[in-house]
């Protein structure tokens, strides 16, 4: 399954073909997934306690992982999920084509796509040393009895 909980996602088949919304579950076993605004189901539930009343409510539906296609976030096209390696990980990525013919790229993870762009501007930068705790506190001691 290529889809994830909160990605946006437009339905490619059935009856809701062409709609687009967030995904609020996944079932990877069924390989299912909900989608809000999707596959609109009414249950009815009774009130379970005194000062309660019954109700109808509306509810979003399963739908099979293979009617959904995942909505990339930059370009804002439908796309077939690719995988890349980033920072030592592997992320989805969108593999839509753009008008020239070039592939689009952006990361579909968002916990990756901040890194993704960060990481060129980090590699300019010189690392920064890194001192202990111990050995910064006793440096700082030391000074501190030679300014008195």
């Amino acid at each position: 399954m290529n889809v994830k909980i909160n990605d946006n996602v437009l339905v490619i088949a059935g009856k809701d073909k062409g709609k687009q919304g967030k995904i609020l579950a996944t079932s990877p076993k069924a390989n299912t997934v909900v989608v809000e605004g999707v596959r609109i189901q009414k249950k009815h539930e009774k009130a379970r306690k005194a000062n309660e009343t019954s109700k109808i409510v509306s509810e979003p539906g399963p739908i099979d992982a293979s009617n959904v296609m995942v909505v990339c976030p930059t370009c804002g096209k439908a796309t077939r999920v690719k995988h890349a390696v980033v920072d030592g990980k592997k992320v989805r990525v969108c593999g839509a084509r753009k008008a020239d013919g070039t592939v689009c790229g952006a990361v579909l993870d968002k916990a990756y796509a901040g890194k993704a762009k960060a990481a060129p501007a980090a590699a300019e930068q010189a690392p920064k040393k890194r001192v202990r705790k111990r050995a910064a506190k006793a440096a700082a001691e030391t000074t501190e009895t030679e300014n008195k």
